[in-house]
């Protein structure tokens, strides 16, 4: 293939990935975009990348609920995604949550 054609490939992944809403000024899509006018680039990152946007390893290799859900603080991952999704809508922990470390 000539690499033309990867840069094409890398440049419609990069139209598809989806936009980071927590950082606005720093998107992968824009690094992949710049990445695809690399004179080197080759077949083997475009299918990495392809990998990585359709999320393949993490189908392939999934993590076992011991690792989800550590012993010492099973409800972790659980507080991040529900703290990540609040902050999307623009909703913080008040101070004294954050002082006493209450959830």
């Amino acid at each position: 293939m000539s690499q033309s054609r990867f840069a094409q490939q890398l440049r419609t992944i990069a139209s598809e990935w989806p936009k980071d809403p927590l950082r606005p000024t720093l998107q992968l899509k824009t690094f992949l975009t710049s990445l695809a006018e690399h004179p080197n680039l080759g077949p083997r990152t475009v299918a990495a990348t392809r990998a990585l946007h359709k999320n393949r390893l993490a189908k392939k290799f999934p993590l076992p609920e011991s690792v989800l859900q550590p012993a010492s603080m099973p409800l972790h991952y659980a507080r991040l995604k529900e703290g990540y999704e609040k902050s999307l809508q623009g909703i913080g922990r008040p101070w004294w949550k954050v002082f006493f470390g209450i959830w």
